[in-house]
């Protein structure tokens, strides 16, 4: 796992962050609004359940894909490809251009159904306790965000890795979500803004592109230099 690629993990949350302000930045903005003075830090404690929620499932994705290519080394490709293609319609999506992931929601809706009776039972926070607690169940939420970034995790097939590419990813999240939290809708409105979701969305693309054709300059690259050492 080189920096390059942890940055760009970072970049996806950082610029996707308005999509989660969406889905989130409500929950976020009332816990930093609710909460009494001095209090306000239990958004820190909500955030920190989102990121090891998001933790915990690369793990859990690395371990699969890992296990994988293991048994057809071949899939490899094919990870790389899906990977590469979620990313490209993470940014349609968070630029407005084309909204093809909510079906990917709509699936993982159903498993959402099961857990969020449980969040409404840490409701209303009145500690650190219960805002960690919901930040691990709310990092459950289906988000197509979410889900193409595990879709790289997965692509990584290392658990190790894999991890550390969503903890980078809900990092990305991380200043929206803490504004939200403390500012409330101002930001929300800034981050919403078209140029700005263009932009983001933009950039996402160009990441999913670039993940679609890493494995090929890579072999080319490999070939150029088989091609070299022949010659010596």
């Amino acid at each position: 796992m080189n920096e390059l690629t942890l940055t760009s993990a970072v970049l996806i949350g950082l610029l996707g962050s308005s999509h989660c302000l969406g889905m989130c930045g409500g929950l976020s903005s009332v816990l930093g609004v609710n909460a009494k003075a001095g209090n306000r830090s239990r958004i820190i404690s909500y955030n920190a359940g989102r990121l090891l929620t998001y933790t915990v499932i690369g793990a859990v994705a690395g371990l699969i894909g890992e296990a994988l290519l293991n048994t057809v080394p071949q899939a490899a490709v094919v990870l790389r490809a899906v990977a590469g293609l979620l990313i490209i319609a993470m940014g349609l999506y968070v630029s407005q251009w084309w909204m093809g992931l909510t079906q990917l929601e709509k699936i993982g809706a159903r498993f959402w159904r099961y857990i969020q009776p449980l969040t409404g039972k840490l409701l209303p926070i009145n500690n650190h306790r219960q805002a960690l607690l919901l930040g691990t169940l709310w990092g459950l939420l289906p988000c197509g965000l979410v889900y193409s970034t595990l879709s790289w995790a997965l692509a990584s097939a290392q658990w190790q890795q894999s991890a550390m590419l969503m903890l980078a990813f809900g990092i990305g999240t991380l200043p929206a979500m803490l504004s939200m939290g403390f500012v409330g809708e101002k930001i929300l409105q800034r981050l919403r803004q078209p140029g700005l979701r263009r932009i983001a969305g933009l950039v996402i693309i160009v990441m999913g592109i670039a993940t679609l054709l890493t494995p090929v300059l890579h072999s080319g690259h490999e070939q150029h230099a088989g091609h070299q050492h022949h010659d010596m």
